[in-house]
């Protein structure tokens, strides 16, 4: 029965994931769903600023917070092991749904791209980001990444194994596709609006600073190994010169 429970809500922590993103790719895009980032509820421009940036820190907190090993190390004490990951991927989820419930509209344009061929270029390069960020997932492992292959090793009753670093397809051309993916199809739009352009904006930094803090942890797991890799790889933009990043000191200690 227990593993029953573990398969049951791992495949049912997926299913609101993917719902989740499929609603994120509406919401940006501003179609089909009810609520988008230019549709969502009417208010004063100040209470919309502010109730948008603590639905942007909910999120970012959450995300964030429960991705570090610390607080992994101490949440297993209370949570199995194998359904960790499903409970922070359906938690990012919930706070996701959170902000396409509660997101204020700032419908002042700051942008519009009238042309044709501009519109189309935009508009391509929007799908491209969100396809980049989803097939990046795949390059890795998507299945381990949205915590479906813990819950079915437990269902088989096999203990999990880490994977281990890979460099493989887009990650041989940057280290982040997936993140790279969000912040083009964030910003790829024909018309921008104040709250668009806010959601992008604080989107984009707290990436560059999701990003330092996950490469922290990865050099304190890998050491040289991943380094040696961020020496080589530019982080988002293809062709970047590695060197002129900020270098990540050695860790005193190995993360578990």
């Amino acid at each position: 029965m227990r593993r029953l429970l573990i398969i049951g809500y791992g495949i049912a922590s997926y299913l609101v994931f993917t719902v989740a993103f499929l609603y994120a790719i509406a919401f940006v895009g501003n179609f089909v769903v009810p609520r988008t980032v230019d549709s969502g509820i009417a208010a004063p421009t100040t209470e919309a600023v502010i109730v948008n940036l603590v639905l942007l820190f909910v999120f970012a907190a959450q995300h964030s917070v429960m991705a570090r090993p610390a607080f992994k190390r101490w949440w297993t004490r209370f949570v199995p092991q194998a359904i960790e990951r499903s409970t922070y991927v359906l938690l990012s989820s919930l706070a996701l749904f959170l902000l396409y419930w509660q997101w204020r509209t700032m419908p002042a344009i700051v942008w519009n791209v009238e042309s044709t061929a501009g519109r189309v270029i935009l508009w391509a390069l929007f799908w491209l980001g969100w396809a980049t960020a989803f097939s990046a997932t795949f390059m890795i492992n998507h299945f381990d990444l949205f915590g479906l292959r813990q819950v079915w090793l437990e269902w088989r009753g096999k203990p999990y194994g880490e994977l281990g670093f890979q460099n493989v397809l887009l990650y041989r051309v940057i280290r982040h596709p997936i993140m790279a993916g969000f912040i083009v199809a964030f910003w790829a739009i024909p018309t921008m609006t104040a709250g668009h352009l806010m959601f992008a904006a604080v989107s984009t930094a707290y990436i560059l600073v999701a990003i330092q803090l996950e490469e922290r942890d990865l050099v304190a797991a890998l050491g040289d190994q991943y380094r040696d890799y961020r020496h080589r790889v530019a982080m988002l933009v293809p062709g970047l010169h590695p060197g002129h990043e900020r270098p990540i000191p050695k860790a005193r200690h190995r993360a578990a």
